[in-house]
């Protein structure tokens, strides 16, 4: 008991604490640079940039996220760009996390007809505010489910920044379980902190789900 008191808890509950933190700014980079790469390649009539664009998520997407992570953290350091584990880790996440968010909002702007822009047009409406007023908040509003989802994943998808040495939750049970081999006793404990974090967000994107109802799903 004292262990579990004492080393145990405290340790797990302070590598919970940098999971959330990781969690949320990566999902905040995710967020908003996903919603300009789709602004972009919804709207640019530039081929290179669309080009672009496409190159980015498909790189991103379709990379092991671990692979991205080494680059950042090792492969740059070869070349004297030095990233602390954990900005590396948020940067990492955001990004990958931007390709699939993109995704995601050019959903959402697909499942607009072309009559939301012919009617903003025929009021005088320029495009630039038909994209601000009309197919934004309608095209985020859809793609809101999809995005709890995500979150909920990226939580949980975490733990694989230990392996950059990221002090989140998975590593401070792998040092634990080195050091005292209490293996069953501490990873049970990971398993009921996450499902104290994911449960909540769950309900939430269920209830989002519910509340936005059959427009929301893409």
């Amino acid at each position: 008991m004292d262990f579990y008191l004492n080393t145990l808890l405290p340790g797990l509950l302070t590598g919970a604490g940098v999971t959330v933190t990781v969690t949320l700014a990566s999902l905040s980079i995710a967020v908003v640079l996903g919603f300009l790469l789709a602004l972009l390649r919804q709207f640019a009539s530039l081929k290179v940039m669309n080009l672009a664009i496409d190159v980015y998520v498909e790189f991103f997407r379709n990379i092991p996220a671990l692979t991205h992570l080494f680059i950042l953290y090792f492969g740059l350091a070869s070349i004297g760009v030095t990233i602390t584990s954990i900005p590396a880790a948020i940067l990492g996440l955001g990004l990958i996390g931007a390709a699939i968010t993109c995704d995601i909002y050019r959903s959402g702007f697909a499942a607009l007809g072309l009559g939301q822009t012919e009617a903003a047009r025929a009021v005088g409406m320029t495009p630039m505010q038909t994209i601000r007023y009309i197919l934004s908040p309608q095209a985020f509003r859809i793609a809101m489910p999809p995005l709890g989802n995500y979150a909920l994943q990226l939580m949980k998808d975490t733990s694989i920044v230990s392996a950059i040495a990221a002090p989140e939750i998975m590593f401070f049970a792998r040092s634990m379980v080195t050091s005292s081999f209490k293996t069953t006793l501490i990873y049970s404990s990971v398993a009921l902190i996450y499902l104290a974090m994911s449960i909540p967000l769950a309900w939430g994107v269920a209830r989002l789900e519910g509340k936005l109802g059959g427009n929301a799903h893409v």
